[in-house]
């Protein structure tokens, strides 16, 4: 499994000047990875994305992070972390220099789908029908390329 040190990606990025961490998950299941459609009415609104969510205060490290932003927004429990995608930045909604950290991952319960956050959902092969930003295509590219490790 191809992953980073924890403690080397965010001291990298505080020397970035990075103000906010996010973190992704691309959610591989059978050959397919969920996609969530954010509510119109909020940043980015209507786009298609990863499951993703800021790092909290109360998170140990990414993962914990990690771990905690699939549960909250689909309802579904990562079982493995399988690999290190990529990060990519960008000026949030509230316009802090934000740094998405994206692994892929497994989850136990796919079949338990739960949206907490978003207006939608898909497990999809491609992004064809469910464009998404340039930066999250790169990070779909990366994995559907092959294995991570």
């Amino acid at each position: 499994m191809n992953t980073p040190d924890l403690d080397e990606l965010t001291s990298a990025d505080t020397a970035d000047g990075i103000d906010q961490h996010v973190v992704g998950a691309v959610i591989d299941h059978d050959g397919t990875f969920l996609l969530l459609k954010r509510p119109t009415d909020d940043f980015r609104g209507g786009t298609w994305e990863l499951p993703s969510g800021k790092v909290e205060p109360t998170d140990t490290d990414l993962y914990a992070a990690l771990h905690r932003e699939v549960t909250e927004e689909t309802g579904l429990t990562i079982s493995t972390i399988t690999g290190y995608l990529g990060a990519f930045d960008y000026t949030s909604g509230s316009g802090k220099h934000t740094r998405q950290h994206t692994w892929t991952v497994t989850v136990a319960n796919p079949a338990e789908l739960h949206l907490s956050e978003h207006d939608e959902s898909a497990w999809v092969v491609t992004t064809e029908q469910h464009p998404v930003s340039a930066e999250i295509q790169q990070l779909i590219d990366t994995h559907l390329s092959g294995p991570t490790d």
